[in-house]
């Protein structure tokens, strides 16, 4: 009885003491970049709000631009209702161009976007170029002397930006243009202050830390309009290059949760975005609002897959 009773007693201590289960964030890109930011405020915001019961825990797992995270969601925990994965045109960009090994975005469900990104071409605090009109000037000159970086493997977005820009502004040879793909926007920054590369290209939420603190000047920014709290820095369009991109930031979950717990997380983000919290972490960022929420995500997931399809196919990325 004696035996039964301290039994008893330590099970229902373990009952007691088990904390309920984490979330968990899977960004795909080293601490610092678009990715691991997407994870880190949307974790926080929903911590902040009350919708976990604990901290959100973020899990970087970078690898193959995006590739490893997907691949290891899809094959070891695709029914794991407690994890969401930070996603954005970067993602659908290598799965358009199957650069996933012949993974496909029907392999996920596609929870929402709450914020756009806009596109930014920045060079180091002390380049020569001056604006965007110099830059171009300098790869029409001789294209082996400029080598961009950006946060997404060759022929991801980072990579795409910078040919449609140079596309737009009528350099036409793909091919000849110098990238550097890395695992993160912070990387891509490292390769450019440090002078191996003489431009980065990114998105505004991950590069306005750098920009504040001045270890980059941003020559253009990939927008309709200029973006409200970056007042001076000129559009690409106002320097006669009629290009946008913008980058949208959300979140994708394994397939097979169930339709209840997908609901969750649609729930979830869009309470995210409605928040005070994510309006002031758009403005101090640079995001501009981008909520598309569940099926309609999911539609515009399609749409945007597409789209990137016919432009790489017209730049010679794809056949």
């Amino acid at each position: 009885m004696k035996n039964w009773t301290r039994a008893a007693t330590a099970a229902l201590l373990m009952t007691v003491a088990a904390p309920a289960m984490a979330e968990e964030c899977i960004a795909p890109a080293n601490p610092g970049g678009g990715w691991d930011f997407t994870c880190r405020q949307i974790g926080r915001i929903m911590t902040e709000l009350g919708l976990v019961p604990n901290m959100v825990q973020v899990t970087n797992l970078a690898g193959a631009g995006g590739g490893v995270a997907f691949t290891q969601v899809v094959s070891k925990r695709s029914d794991d209702p407690a994890v969401f994965v930070a996603a954005s045109s970067a993602t659908t960009t290598r799965l358009a161009q199957n650069a996933f090994a012949g993974a496909t975005a029907d392999q996920v469900r596609w929870v929402g976007s709450i914020g756009g990104d806009p596109g930014v071409i920045v060079v180091a605090k002390d380049s020569p170029y001056q604006n965007l009109t110099d830059l171009i000037d300098a790869v029409k000159e001789d294209p082996s002397k400029v080598a961009f970086a950006g946060g997404s493997a060759v022929g991801g977005f980072d990579h795409l930006k910078v040919l449609m820009t140079l596309d737009k502004a009528g350099f036409d040879d793909a091919k000849a243009i110098k990238y550097i793909g890395l695992d993160g926007g912070a990387d891509a920054i490292t390769q450019t202050v440090g002078g191996f590369a003489q431009a980065m290209t990114g998105d505004m939420s991950e590069i306005t830390g750098f920009i504040k603190s001045g270890d980059v000047r941003p020559v253009a920014v990939l927008s309709e309009e200029r973006v409200e709290g970056f007042e001076d820095v000129p559009t690409a369009k106002e320097q006669g290059v009629d290009i946008v991109a913008m980058n949208w930031r959300g979140i994708y979950v394994p397939k097979d949760i169930s339709d209840e717990d997908y609901q969750k997380w649609v729930d979830m983000l869009g309470k995210v975005a409605e928040s005070e919290q994510w309006q002031t972490v758009m403005t101090e960022n640079g995001l501009a609002p981008y909520t598309i929420l569940g099926a309609d995500f999911e539609t515009f997931i399609d749409e945007n897959i597409a789209e990137i399809q016919d432009v790489s196919k017209e730049i010679g990325i794809l056949q």
